[in-house]
């Protein structure tokens, strides 16, 4: 059965505004030595084989080598502790690629899998603020970026990959210890959008 998944997203790394790796679809190196890019996926509405994913939550953490085309992602997958055995293996299977879709893609640069858990997660959104915490793994903060003198969040439009449009942000909070990845990255790159795939 095919699957389909929508609702909003944010990221953030180490990278300094604007982070080259998503906006050149991969093919320009970050600003940082290696990249640890963690994203956070709430789910407004969605099923994957017919199982409802409304109110789920997803964070995946990343290592990757700065020019991430390279391949050799090192990632590790959090759901949220409210879901069930059947919402956390589709999820899985999704976010893995498994399922096909742009995850597919993806996961073609993955190079080793470093765990799949249900923790708590507390995914928060109030104007132009976006927050995750992961249990003692994730407390991240971001601010969609307003240019001085502007009235609205600055974007970007074209992309691929989570999203065709993208807010610009910084990060307000960065603390990762995650699957061994570990980053402390305040006032560094975010981005932050609605999605929608399916496949």
């Amino acid at each position: 059965m095919a699957w389909q998944l929508s609702g909003t997203y944010f990221e953030h790394c180490p990278c300094g505004m604007v982070c080259p790796c998503t906006t050149s679809g991969l093919t320009l190196p970050a600003t940082a030595e290696r990249c640890t890019v963690t994203l956070a996926f709430h789910i407004d509405a969605g099923t994957v084989d017919g199982v409802d994913m409304a109110g789920r939550t997803a964070v995946l953490v990343n290592d990757t080598p700065r020019l991430m085309s390279e391949g050799g992602w090192r990632v590790g997958l959090y759901v949220d502790d409210g879901a069930t055995d059947e919402q956390f293996a589709a999820l899985a299977a999704v976010f893995s690629g498994q399922r096909g879709g742009m995850w597919a893609a993806v996961s073609a640069l993955v190079g080793e899998m470093l765990g799949a858990e249900r923790v708590p997660i507390t995914y928060s959104e109030e104007g132009r603020t976006h927050r995750v915490r992961v249990g003692d793994a994730v407390d991240m903060e971001i601010e969609d970026w307003v240019v001085p003198g502007a009235d609205e969040v600055a974007t970007v439009t074209g992309m691929t990959f989570p999203a065709p449009v993208l807010a610009l942000a910084r990060s307000t909070r960065s603390h990762v210890d995650a699957f061994g990845v570990r980053m402390d990255s305040p006032g560094t790159n975010g981005f932050s959008g609605p999605f929608a795939w399916a496949a």
